[in-house]
């Protein structure tokens, strides 16, 4: 079941991964252009629809379809996504990751069917042709059938979050997310969950904190200077350079075996990520792109004017707060497990 899920992880990464400079790019645009932005510009202003209604969501069309069926796979996924594009009324990301890659196996499986069955010299004609027809009626599905169904499960999705939101309880999706982030799930749910739900959050409001949910370096910050002050061997010696990578690199997979090695940690990192997302909260902060890699860096990039003491209170706090349970649960631990263990643990969860 692990093995699954980090599969099905990995795929939906792929999905959006190749195209996230498109994101930041889009991300850095909002944050100057938009009324409330450093820079307010009515021309460039133009720009921010078309590229976060159209652009990113056939980019990740093509990208999907090119894991199924390569660059053939990413044309025909490319062009059905724009089926739920212009059907839809709202960034279609979620709608391009179910049409990309199905719409590309559907064109694979063709391939299949009529590859060894054509006459010489008309290679070329047959298959340009059962492709452009394959994907024209696709697209019309896509269009009448698809993009409303999605639209429709997207609306809901995000009456759900709003209703978390509301209820300020955004804070105990942590519960989840960090576990997850140690299982190698850390890109799925930045690229594949939160990255879309910001960026159709972003498109409304200049901003979202769905950008901040994953990728705060607070909570792995405060872990590795537990064990620079509490810990033993190894792990102490290399926490500091750990930190390095970590907060300024944005590199967040150099803390995992800290915490595999010993896992009762990632109460440590929950505790961390909880208070991370209840200050962004509180203080309504929020990014315009998501921040990749998870640097300290790249999240002063993507900071909106107004929110930049936020976004410091909440990396701070975060690493306060995971700092204080690490080193308590340090400061109490005699097992002898040193920083190999937690390797192994992590290069073996990374090959599955």
């Amino acid at each position: 079941m692990r093995e699954k899920i980090q599969r099905l992880g990995g795929y939906l990464a792929q999905m959006i991964m190749p195209s996230i400079s498109a994101f930041i790019a889009w991300g850095l645009l909002t944050a100057f252009v938009i009324p409330t932005g450093w820079t307010p510009n009515e021309d460039l202003l133009e720009l921010v629809g078309p590229i976060i209604v159209y652009l990113l969501p056939i980019m990740i069309g093509f990208n999907a379809g090119y894991i199924v069926h390569g660059r053939r796979g990413g044309v025909v996924g490319a062009t059905v996504t724009m089926g739920v594009v212009v059907g839809a009324s709202i960034p279609m990301f979620l709608g391009a990751m179910v049409v990309g890659p199905s719409s590309a196996y559907v064109v694979k499986k063709l391939d299949e069917v009529f590859e060894g069955r054509v006459k010489a010299g008309f290679e070329m004609l047959v298959s340009n042709f059962s492709a452009g027809i394959a994907s024209l009626l696709l697209l019309i599905a896509a269009y009448y059938v698809i993009g409303p169904v999605v639209e429709g499960l997207t609306n809901g999705i995000g009456d759900v979050v709003g209703w978390i939101v509301d209820a300020g309880l955004l804070f105990f999706v942590s519960v989840l997310v960090e576990p997850a982030k140690v299982l190698f799930l850390n890109n799925a749910i930045n690229f594949g969950v939160f990255a879309p739900l910001g960026a159709i959050d972003a498109a409304e409001t200049g901003k979202s904190i769905f950008f901040m949910i994953e990728t705060n370096p607070g909570p792995g910050l405060g872990i590795l200077l537990a064990y620079t002050l509490f810990g033993r061997g190894v792990a102490k010696a290399s926490a500091p350079g750990a930190i390095v990578i970590h907060f300024f690199g944005g590199i967040h997979e150099i803390y995992f075996p800290y915490i595999l090695m010993k896992p009762k940690l990632i109460l440590a990192a929950i505790a961390g990520g909880m208070t991370g997302v209840a200050t962004n909260s509180l203080l309504n902060v929020g990014l315009t792109a998501t921040p990749s890699p998870g640097s300290i860096f790249a999240y002063i990039a993507v900071t909106p004017q107004g929110n930049f003491v936020g976004m410091l209170l909440g990396i701070t706090l975060a690493a306060v707060v995971s700092f204080l349970v690490a080193s308590a649960l340090l400061r109490t631990d005699k097992s002898t497990s040193d920083l190999e263990v937690g390797a192994a643990a992590v290069a073996e969860m990374k090959g599955n």
